[in-house]
């Protein structure tokens, strides 16, 4: 008999400034539980965790949230099923007025401290205290790696007008409306066709521009690949101050190693990014607070 996997859901720990120059969280209240947890929901079929939390935050609360920090997931048993549970801090940026339903009939926005005490299960008190311990992000860049463009040496042209190949177009199809999640303000890219090519599905969907940016181009010849990772992380991080959210495409020789500066934190293998993939960073300032795996 085939093992089942577990129940897949998605949530977040919504927050928005508070009065007072802290911050509020909301907590929902669920009536079929008679409790208190983070807003959160079950994955619809092929849905990416990330869509799913933002989908779910915004039917639960009436609160559309730019995803940031990925926070602790969370195992349990649901009526005897396992359970896994992902959750991504979400800054608010819009919120319509809340109308109580079956499902969840009541909101409370409260300090991370006070969420902490009142959420009804240990679980979900993790995740706030883990919430409550980090920096608070002031902006967000997805930075993704171009999709599949073939292989070099059957392309006749010149390498940087090489396209995506029909598996590469399905790929920025799909990269599409998980990038549209952070709702950015900002699509950059190398200039590279195939890294262009990759966001245009975004940038059509959203209706912003693609901006080209050559310090995201691999080395070219004589050029210092250590130097140029410095200048791609610098302007990724000078990219976070001045803008909430930005979505940057660039290359396989850039983004491993320009992390790799960015973050202090291993080498460049560590940050080994496939073809149509990348990475959700959340910056407080110019330091970079995190760093999630975006799967296409």
């Amino acid at each position: 008999m085939a093992s089942v996997g577990p129940i897949r859901a998605a949530g977040g720990v919504v927050w928005r400034p508070g009065a007072r120059g802290g911050v509020e969280v909301c907590l929902v209240h669920r009536p079929r539980y008679d409790d208190w947890s983070l807003p959160k929901g079950k994955l619809h079929a092929r849905e990416h965790p990330l869509a799913a939390a933002v989908r779910e935050v915004e039917e639960e609360t009436g609160v559309r949230a730019r995803p940031q920090v990925r926070l602790p997931s969370v195992r349990y048993r649901r009526e005897g099923q396992p359970k896994v549970v992902d959750y991504w801090s979400m800054r608010t940026l819009s919120a319509a007025r809340f109308s109580p339903n079956s499902e969840v009939d009541r909101l409370r926005w409260v300090s991370p401290e006070t969420a902490a005490r009142t959420v009804s299960y240990e679980h979900d008190a993790r995740v706030l205290r883990h919430f409550a311990s980090l920096p608070r992000v002031t902006s967000v860049v997805a930075l993704v790696r171009h999709a599949l463009a073939g292989k070099r040496g059957t392309w006749s042209g010149p390498d940087s007008a090489r396209p995506l190949d029909q598996g590469g177009r399905a790929q920025a199809r799909a990269l599409a409306p998980i990038l549209a999640q952070v709702a950015p303000e900002l699509v950059v890219s190398a200039t590279a066709r195939r890294c262009t090519q990759t966001v245009e599905p975004l940038a059509a969907r959203l209706d912003l521009p693609v901006e080209v940016d050559s310090v995201f181009d691999e080395p070219k010849p004589g050029q210092d690949p250590a130097d140029v990772a410095v200048a791609a992380a610098l302007r990724l991080a000078e990219l976070a101050t001045e803008c909430p959210a930005v979505v940057v495409s660039s290359q396989g020789k850039v983004i491993p190693p320009a992390l790799a500066r960015l973050s202090g934190l291993g080498s460049a293998k560590a940050w080994a990014t496939p073809k149509g993939s990348g990475w959700l960073l959340a910056f407080a300032g110019t330091h970079l607070a995190g760093a999630d795996r975006l799967a296409g």
